[in-house]
């Protein structure tokens, strides 16, 4: 590797050099932008000589093409990992100094014409004929990747689509960051009284939040731990209304406001798909996922929603005849505002179940000790708590250790919110490991590098965090992605991990969700903080028994985003005189919602998952769902050897989480259930399969 000359300002830089142990007690904003523009020039010359003409083999061109950009990845994810959890104008500042330059690499590197002659020539060799079947698929993927991305353009069109990419950069950047600066923005001072039916819990977080910033009485927050609980419990329907309303203005504020961004985004995106040679953006970026194409993955969604429709309208028709019952035949008519209120209201008189009951028994720390057994047991990985520096006092540590006792895997926990975070939860990979052949033939495992990221219910002076039960399943969810980049034995790095069809991705995760309504599963965590006392037989009967409480609405919610996602990037059409991308989601989303919108709805300029990034989830988010299915099907072999079948584990690491992209992804799953998925499976675990 060639070394670029330190300048006095960069030979401290912690983020050059990046080890696997990360310094993030010495990172700062104003290392980013030196860090980049050296690791930019390192790695041109590194590119450069990748793609001088000469004979090769896949050591020394295909390895040295896939480890190209390993420094700049790193340090381009921790630039982008810091902004969303110790966010401030000084790394708000910093990641938007360095998208323009990375976005025009990383868009040159696929344009580069030597380096692309260099790979069709490699292709041609003795060499490449011969290769491993992972190493031979390595290749045909980049191959595609380099023609997928344009690299036969003309120079013209070549030209204009840098010049598109780098624009999708900068608008989805400052999506993302008005949604994070809208959700801060906003705050409500109640008093106790406004409070009624809130859980105390709530009450007492939010009151000890107003003290913290000198004022008496309730803080509220659009954080979820805060917005959640009002709609469901308050009685006090106005501050329902206000809560919802304010949930819903994010992304639509004065100097915030990303309507005009949503409009430019899908006009940027048909550009990028046709100047590459394709119809719409969701077959561009389809292409080399499971569904294939815009049209199949469309396809999926209205099948989905044609089969689950009448349990959806009969189960709001319970819900009216419901509230009817109890408010009175002249009652207001119910508004958005009022559903999660009076659907909680009818769930604890149908089953006698409220979910608020469970949360003693889902203490934090408890959760993440009984994940780590279940995991053990399951699949033979060791969890400990470890050291390392984080960026924030909440942050945690820890080693992954398989049943030899070799390190494979570190990662980092972030679990609740900041003003200074954005919402929702996910995963992330630092450092891609996995087996490496060394200079001396011997075989050698780096370990993996990770985070898990939340926003899930904090403690409150003495009582520790006690966690919703769909908080609990949120923490497994996001393990489940990280087994998947933690457990990856995928000699190639691009094909390492969670580096799958997108349409994949969320089966690992998903699929974790299954152990947390085991009654074995939740005999190792679910304890009452203060008696140790294991979750009651009646408790958990009653939750089984109201699992699949309105069902059917929680799946048009999903498939709601699902087709309005496919819909703006396959049928709309964003260069008409009249295009309204925000009236059409409205018109769209309104189909899948027990009640009526207001005009000014616009949830979809908050909808981070699709316009927070150049891709993301975008023509991708039915992925959710598509995923369910496979979950739903793969559990079922658990369900039938064991849960803990440490045989079925084994199987399951070495055909999904073991084998990231080193084959397809249809294949991976035959091998794990001998067959093909059984569409059916989601539906009959949720109760929608018959009259």
């Amino acid at each position: 590797m060639t070394t670029v000359p330190a300048t006095p300002v960069q030979s401290g830089n912690p983020l050059l050099n990046v080890g696997f142990r990360i310094p993030f007690d010495r990172i700062r904003p104003e290392h980013a932008e030196p860090a980049v523009d050296a690791l930019l020039a390192e790695t041109r010359e590194r590119l450069d000589t990748l793609a001088r003409a000469g004979e090769r083999d896949y050591a020394d061109f295909m390895e040295g093409l896939d480890t190209l950009t390993e420094q700049l990845d790193t340090v381009r994810v921790i630039v982008s990992h810091l902004d969303s959890v110790v966010s401030s104008p000084e790394w708000q500042a910093a990641k938007r100094a360095i998208l323009p330059k990375v976005t025009e690499f990383y868009t040159g590197l696929t344009l580069h014409p030597a380096l692309w002659a260099a790979l069709k020539g490699f292709a041609e060799t003795r060499v490449a004929r011969t290769l491993d079947p992972v190493r031979a698929r390595h290749l045909k993927l980049t191959l595609d990747d380099f023609r997928r991305e344009g690299a036969d353009l003309p120079d013209d069109q070549k030209e204009r689509l840098l010049e598109v990419n780098t624009r999708l950069a900068d608008v989805t950047n400052d999506f993302s960051r008005n949604v994070l600066e809208s959700t801060a923005a906003w705050e409500l001072y109640v008093d106790e009284s406004r409070l009624a039916g809130v859980p105390e819990r709530v009450r007492d977080a939010t009151r000890r939040d107003a003290g913290a910033h000198g004022r008496e009485g309730h803080r509220l927050t659009l954080h979820q731990p805060v917005a959640e609980p009002i709609l469901v419990y308050a009685d006090d329907r106005e501050l329902r209304r206000e809560m919802w309303l304010a949930q819903n203005s994010v992304g639509v504020q004065e100097g915030r406001d990303n309507r005009p961004l949503v409009l430019e985004i899908l006009r940027l995106r048909r550009e990028q798909a046709r100047l590459l040679g394709f119809r719409d953006f969701a077959d561009y970026v389809l292409e080399d996922r499971m569904a294939g194409g815009g049209d199949t993955a469309l396809g999926f969604e209205r099948d989905m929603e044609a089969r689950v429709r009448s349990f959806f309208e009969r189960e709001n028709a319970e819900l009216e005849a419901f509230y009817r019952e109890q408010a009175g035949p002249d009652a207001p008519a119910l508004e958005a505002w009022d559903v999660s209120y009076w659907a909680e209201k009818q769930r604890q008189a149908k089953y006698d179940f409220d979910e608020e009951a469970l949360r003693p028994y889902f203490e934090m720390d408890r959760v993440l000790a009984g994940m780590f057994e279940i995991v053990n047991r399951v699949f033979g990985i060791t969890v400990r708590e470890a050291q390392a520096p984080g960026w924030h006092p909440e942050v945690r540590y820890y080693d992954i250790s398989d049943e030899e006792g070799t390190h494979v895997a570190s990662f980092y926990t972030d679990w609740f919110p900041r003003d200074t975070k954005r919402s929702g939860a996910w995963m992330n990979g630092f450092v891609t490991g996995g087996p490496r052949e060394k200079a001396n033939g011997k075989r050698d495992v780096e370990p993996h590098l990770g985070l898990m990221c939340g926003n899930m219910t904090p403690p409150s002076g003495d009582t520790p965090a006690l966690l919703s039960l769909r908080e609990v399943e949120t923490v497994f969810h996001e393990f489940g992605h990280l087994l998947h980049h933690a457990l990856s034995q995928v000699p190639v790095r691009s094909l390492s991990g969670t580096r799958v069809a997108w349409d994949f991705v969320e089966l690992p995760s998903q699929i974790m969700e299954n152990w947390v309504t085991e009654r074995e599963a939740l005999d190792l965590f679910a304890r009452h903080y203060q008696t140790g006392e294991r979750l009651p037989d009646d408790l958990f009967d009653r939750m089984v028994a109201a699992r699949n409480y309105r069902a059917a609405t929680a799946t048009m919610r999903q498939l709601s985003f699902g087709t309005v996602d496919l819909v703006l990037h396959v049928e709309f059409d964003p260069d008409a005189p009249d295009a309204d991308p925000i009236r059409v989601a409205r018109e769209i989303m309104g189909r899948f919602y027990p009640y009526p919108f207001h005009e000014d709805y616009a949830r979809i300029a908050q909808f981070t998952h699709l316009f927070s990034n150049p891709v993301g989830y975008g023509a991708g988010y039915y992925s959710y769902k598509w995923a369910e299915v496979l979950d739903a099907d793969a559990f079922s072999r658990f369900a039938t050897e064991g849960i803990f079948n440490r045989e079925t584990g084994r199987a399951y690491v070495d055909a999904i989480l073991s084998r990231g992209n080193s084959a397809d992804a249809a294949q991976l799953y035959r091998d794990f259930m001998g067959r093909d998925p059984d569409p059916e499976a989601l539906l009959k675990r949720s109760g929608l399969v018959g009259a």
